[in-house]
């Protein structure tokens, strides 16, 4: 039997690599057992009913929404805006940094 991955922690930001979903940024909201996360986006998948995903079928990203893994720990629920402010923050950090890596990495265009 294989080893399952270990879980995102609260707050990170994943992407969905399998079912309807595939291809969405949501934040890890809750986590279940060894297996399982919820994530919420804000939009489609609102916080109140957050989507039970296998750990197998989400991507890490580098990024994790502070602001959200604050809420959570004060409050122990979180605002669609505040999740959909965080994915909004991450595809613009993610978009500056495919800008970054187009022109060499360089700020003159040299290699």
């Amino acid at each position: 039997m294989s080893k399952l991955p270990t879980l995102p922690e609260l707050g990170r930001v994943v992407e969905i690599t399998r079912g309807r979903d595939k291809g969405l940024y949501c934040v890890v909201v809750g986590q279940e057992a060894d297996r399982f996360v919820y994530v919420a986006d804000g939009d489609t998948r609102k916080a109140e009913r957050p989507k039970k995903k296998n750990v197998l079928h989400v991507r890490n990203t580098p990024y994790i929404a502070h602001e959200v893994l604050d809420e959570l720990s004060a409050h122990g629920k979180v605002t669609n805006a505040k999740l959909r402010h965080a994915i909004r923050q991450y595809e613009s950090t993610r978009a500056e940094t495919l800008e970054t890596d187009a022109e060499g990495g360089m700020a003159d265009g040299e290699r």
